[in-house]
């Protein structure tokens, strides 16, 4: 991985992690040098304001919450992803596809690890992905859910 710091959209730092191998979330102490045509710089006063980030997993298990299951809504839960990227999740994202086979963002800065979908079509089958996000970024989809929106039939009138 190369990091390049920039200043008027000119890189003016470059620093390498190679060979090292620092864990996500590691804190990393830097002492830099500026180098041009005419030489190198004195070294700079050790910085400690950087820290290795990436964007976390992908949440996992979605499964709906049945109890919850109406007419015209539907909830399911998911489990974060194993790796947070180095930063606490902050929040997570719903995408649904309406059976169009295109993936659309239904809701974002979702906190909770569930979430109901409202104002759906009875016995219509929808299919949800989650992407959670930290401070670095989001997180690549979800495998899918696919729900019907229904309910249980009425008992029958007696004959």
């Amino acid at each position: 991985m190369i990091l390049s710091a920039t200043k008027c959209s000119v890189p003016i730092v470059t620093l390498r992690s190679t060979p090292f191998s620092l864990p996500w979330g590691s804190n990393v102490f830097a002492k830099v040098i500026a180098s041009n045509l005419y030489g190198d710089s004195v070294e700079s006063e050790e910085g400690s304001q950087a820290i290795i980030l990436t964007n976390p997993d992908a949440p996992r298990y979605l499964l709906e919450n049945l109890s919850a299951r109406s007419s015209n809504s539907i909830t399911f839960s998911w489990t974060q992803g194993v790796a947070n990227g180095g930063a606490n999740v902050l929040d997570y994202r719903i995408s649904f596809d309406q059976a169009l086979g295109i993936y659309i963002v239904r809701a974002s800065e979702i906190t909770a690890t569930s979430y109901t979908a409202t104002g759906l079509t009875a016995g219509l089958t929808y299919k949800f992905k989650v992407e959670s996000r930290n401070s670095f970024g989001y997180s690549d989809l979800s495998s899918e859910i696919s729900i019907i929106c229904a309910t249980l039939p009425s008992i029958p009138a007696t004959p």
